[in-house]
């Protein structure tokens, strides 16, 4: 999937720790994961406001696209939106980007299935309306694919 980063409103800065980098001075492919992460708590801690203490949130799928190795010195951000949100799960992408005198490089991109979770009940449930309406409104009703 192309992504344009122009379609992102939220970004948060990603930094490389030492113990990212594997043995050939790239971040391991591993830690995208956890950058994915971090910028999605970001986004649901900043845009969102949701309570994940009340309401769970938990991965159901992801799927990583390497397109430029990182390594320790590189500038890196992550940008995330919603782009599909269904009953109980919603679909979030992201572009994680190098920064450079030039501008952002795109150097991975990502997938990840979120699933709205009852950690008491152990099940998923509906997506509590106040958190689809913020992500909807965020994100833009006309980038969002609403299975509701």
């Amino acid at each position: 999937m192309a992504e344009k980063i122009s379609d992102y409103k939220y970004k948060t800065p990603i930094h490389i720790r030492f113990s990212d980098i594997d043995a050939v001075g790239h971040v391991n492919n591993a830690i995208y994961l956890t950058y994915f992460e971090i910028a999605r708590f970001n986004y649901w801690k900043n845009v969102t406001k949701w309570d994940l203490s009340e309401n769970g949130i938990i991965v159901g799928k992801t799927e990583v696209n390497y397109l430029k190795p990182v390594t320790l010195h590189d500038e890196i951000a992550c940008y995330v939106r919603v782009v599909r949100i269904g009953n109980s799960s919603f679909d979030v992408m992201h572009i994680l980007v190098k920064i450079t005198e030039k501008g952002e490089e795109i150097c991975t991109t990502g997938k990840t299935v979120c699933i709205s979770y009852d950690y008491t009940a152990n099940k998923s449930v509906k997506i509590p309306a106040i958190f689809r309406e913020k992500m909807i409104e965020f994100d833009e009703p006309r980038l969002i694919l609403n299975t509701n």
